[in-house]
C-alpha cells in the first residue's frame, strides 16, 4: 500500500473548496422566469445525464429538457429521436456559445469530468444562461471564484448539483445542531465511499480531476461542515492506495481529521476501495446518527 500523509493549514481553501465549493444554502437560489417552465440544456452525455438526469427532466414540473451538448453525433441523433429534441437545440462543444441566441434555453447544466467544470461554466455564463453545475464545482478555490464572478457579471444565477440539503434527514441534524437539541456538538464522524470497478475512466486520472476525494469525499467534508455549523481551520490528510495499477496519480481512499474554531473535531473517511455510508454527531447530551446517510 503506497501511501502519502500531509498536514497543512491552507489544505481547505486551496483543495477542498475547489471540491465542494459552496453549499446550497450558499449559493443563489434560481428564480422562476415569467415563462412556466425552464428550458434546460445538458453539456456531457455520460452516465450521469442517460441513466439519472434526463429521465428526471422528463418528470419536473418546472423544468423540462430543452437542449443538449455532445461532442459525439451519434449520441446527439440518438437523444434526438428518444426525447424529440429540435435541432437548433442541439449544440457540440465549438457551437455551444451560440446557446446565447435560442430563447428555448433557460439554464445550461454542466455535467462533465470535473476539470471542464470551470471552462463550460463560464462559457455557459457568458452566454448568458443561468449555471447548474455538478459537484464539484471544480478543482481549486481559484476557479471556484472564476465561476461565480462570471455568473455576477453576466448576471446569471448558480448553483451546484449537490443535493443533500434538500434531503428531510439531512435537514433534521443540521437543524438539531443549530438549535442545539441534544447539546453542542462535540465530535463527528462521516464516511462516503463505495467500490469502485472501473479500471481506465476520467475518475482515475488526475488530469481530468479524479480521485475520491473530488467524487465522494464532498460528502464527509460537507456532512461536517453543515453538522458543525462552521468552517474547518486545520486539517490532517493521509491518502492511501490499495490498487496502484488502477489508481495510478489519484487517491483511491482518504482519511481527513478536521479542526472547527470552537473545538469540534470531525473525522471523515471517502473511498473508491470499500462501501462505506454513515454519519454520527455527538453531542454533550446525546448523539444521532443516519447510516446509510
Amino acid at each position: 500500500m503506497n501511501q502519502q500523509t500531509s498536514t497543512r493549514r491552507t489544505f481547505i481553501k486551496q483543495v477542498i473548496l475547489g471540491a465542494s465549493a459552496l453549499s446550497l444554502p450558499r449559493l443563489n437560489v434560481l428564480a422562476r422566469p415569467a415563462k412556466d417552465r425552464l428550458g434546460v440544456a445538458l453539456v456531457g452525455l455520460g452516465l450521469y445525464s442517460t441513466n439519472l438526469l434526463a429521465p428526471a427532466l422528463q418528470r419536473t414540473k418546472h423544468c423540462y429538457l430543452a437542449g443538449i451538448v455532445t461532442g459525439t453525433p451519434a449520441k446527439a441523433e440518438q437523444w434526438k429521436r428518444r426525447y424529440g429534441i429540435p435541432d437548433r437545440n442541439i449544440y457540440n462543444y465549438q457551437s455551444m456559445d451560440k446557446i446565447a441566441n435560442n430563447p428555448d434555453i433557460d439554464v445550461v447544466y454542466i455535467v462533465l469530468p470535473n476539470s471542464m467544470h470551470m471552462e463550460y461554466a463560464i462559457r455557459a455564463a457568458n452566454a448568458g444562461k443561468h449555471v447548474w453545475c455538478e459537484k464539484p464545482m471544480a478543482l481549486t478555490a481559484h476557479e471556484c471564484e472564476a465561476i461565480i464572478k462570471a455568473c455576477r457579471d453576466n448576471k446569471v444565477k448558480l448553483a451546484i448539483g449537490y443535493r443533500m440539503q434538500h434531503e428531510p434527514n439531512t435537514q433534521a441534524v443540521i437543524r438539531f445542531g443549530k438549535e442545539r437539541v441534544y447539546g453542542p456538538v462535540k465530535s463527528i464522524s462521516a464516511a462516503a465511499g463505495f467500490h469502485y470497478n472501473r479500471t481506465d475512466h476520467w475518475r482515475q486520472k488526475k488530469s481530468m480531476g479524479g480521485g475520491a476525494m473530488y467524487d465522494m469525499g464532498v460528502y464527509s467534508l460537507q456532512a461536517a461542515r453543515y453538522c458543525s455549523g462552521e468552517e474547518p481551520i486545520a486539517v490532517t490528510a493521509q491518502q492511501s492506495t490499495a490498487r496502484p495499477e488502477v489508481f495510478k496519480d489519484v487517491d483511491e481512499t482518504m482519511t481527513f481529521d478536521l479542526e472547527f474554531p470552537s473545538g469540534i473535531r470531525a473525522h471523515c473517511q471517502t473511498s473508491f476501495a470499500r462501501n462505506i455510508n454513515s454519519l454520527r454527531v455527538n453531542c454533550e447530551k446525546g448523539w444521532y446518527q443516519l447510516e446509510p446517510f
